[in-house]
């Protein structure tokens, strides 16, 4: 039976591990903030040999987008030193590792989905830290370890575009939304159920990248429009261009992801976003 930590499980996804474990016949340890510092080597050890850990599953991470324009060297500690350390542990004792990672590694200039052979070329810090933690985990190279790159993260679970979205729904008469940013939305309890499904055939010598997304091609405000349809609010959702939305860090105007490998290699059905909206939404009891 697995002994599998979990990082960041406070998070979205961590809060959607923590939902999904109980299905599957593995003991799961879940760690935030508070109860382990994955900065500090030292406690990382001590915890991995007291709860005799063999798979690591790294949802932690500095996601603030826009604060780490300004908090450089903390969002390099999360997302970049880190991750470096885990690698460093998870080799040295023969650790299986799942590291999550972002589609900001990309410049957001592609015009077809992004492949896992693409070149990264990050145009902001929390890009950059991201960036700089799969680089680290590919260069230790740690066997039976995986990267997935993710994008449009939501979930019933803690803040994000859903949430946001609804609230203003009901607050507001109309909302303007960018529809010149394109990419896919990801449910968080897809991705946490993929995860727990593949991680018992996660059997490689070299580190593999892999790219997960719900299914589909949207604009935000595409997703905008059928959150308030399916949620039958009211609020008008108007397109605006990115330049009416100055923001302190760059977002990608293309983050779509090629998911044919993860598929290939694991025999994975990936869900429709707008049926993985339905779910969330139904979760929130906000489906009408």
């Amino acid at each position: 039976m697995p002994r599998v930590l979990i990082t960041g499980s406070k998070g979205q996804l961590g809060s959607e591990l923590q939902t999904l474990s109980h299905n599957y016949d593995y003991t799961c340890f879940f760690a935030d903030r508070d109860t382990l510092d994955i900065t500090n080597a030292a406690n990382i050890r001590q915890y991995l040999q007291t709860h005799q850990i063999d798979t690591i599953i790294n949802c932690a991470a500095y996601t603030a987008v826009d604060k780490a324009e300004t908090e450089q060297d903390l969002a390099n500690a999360i997302n970049h030193l880190a991750v470096k350390t885990l690698t460093q542990i998870a080799k040295a004792q023969n650790i299986k590792l799942i590291h999550i990672s972002t589609d900001y590694v990309f410049d957001g200039q592609n015009f077809k989905p992004y492949t896992e052979e693409d070149p990264t070329e990050p145009q902001g810090v929390y890009g950059n830290t991201k960036c700089d933690g799969e680089k680290a985990l590919l260069a230790i190279n740690p066997a039976n370890s995986i990267i997935i790159r993710t994008s449009w993260v939501y979930s019933s679970f803690g803040a994000n575009f859903v949430k946001t979205m609804i609230r203003l729904g009901k607050e507001k008469e109309s909302l303007g939304v960018i529809f010149d940013q394109v990419g896919t939305p990801t449910y968080a309890r897809d991705l946490a159920q993929t995860i727990l499904d593949i991680l018992p055939n996660i059997k490689n010598e070299h580190v593999e990248m892999y790219h997960y997304s719900n299914e589909g091609v949207l604009s935000w405000y595409d997703f905008a429009k059928e959150i308030m349809r399916m949620a039958k609010l009211p609020c008008t959702i108007n397109p605006i261009e990115t330049k009416d939305y100055p923001t302190p860090a760059t977002r990608p105007h293309y983050s779509l992801l090629n998911k044919s490998k993860i598929k290939r290699d694991f025999g994975i059905i990936i869900p429709y976003w707008k049926d993985s909206l339905d779910q969330c939404l139904r979760s929130l009891g906000e489906r009408k």
